[in-house]
């Protein structure tokens, strides 16, 4: 774009002329999840089927997947998941949803507060938190 047409894009938007999705971005999901001292940034967007999603390996001892089910204009739900590795399959330890209407902000939104999850024979900790923007009101 040149600067000619940025200037008068940026000049509606002050207006007030545009609709107000035009100044949001995609909606975009950022959890991040610590174990051991190590935090580890898991950034979604929106997906129409949860199911391939995978999860992200969290130091070897946790798993984490964040959906986020919906399109760039709409969210239908988010759901956030962790589990516990185990020598057979990961033990779902921790299952949230969280369903609209998500508060609309221009600086991202506070999903979940701080979380910690403790599992397994020692109780490890597994902390997170997940923010939310580009939500259109």
């Amino acid at each position: 774009m040149n600067c000619l047409r940025l200037n008068y894009l940026a000049a509606l938007v002050v207006a007030g002329l545009l609709p107000n999705h035009a100044v949001f971005a995609a909606p975009l999901l950022r959890c991040g999840v610590t174990y051991a001292g190590s935090t580890h940034a898991i950034e979604t967007g929106p997906v129409a089927d949860p199911y391939p999603v995978a999860s992200a390996d969290i130091g070897g001892r946790f798993r984490f997947k964040a959906v986020m089910v919906g399109n760039d204009a709409h969210v239908d739900y988010i759901k956030l998941y962790a589990y516990l590795n185990t020598h057979r399959q990961p033990l779902l330890i921790q299952e949230v949803s969280f369903l609209p209407p998500f508060k609309a902000t221009a600086t991202p939104y506070l999903l979940t507060g701080e979380q910690r999850l403790y599992a397994g024979p020692v109780e490890r900790e597994l902390i997170y938190s997940c923010t939310l923007e580009g939500i259109q009101p």
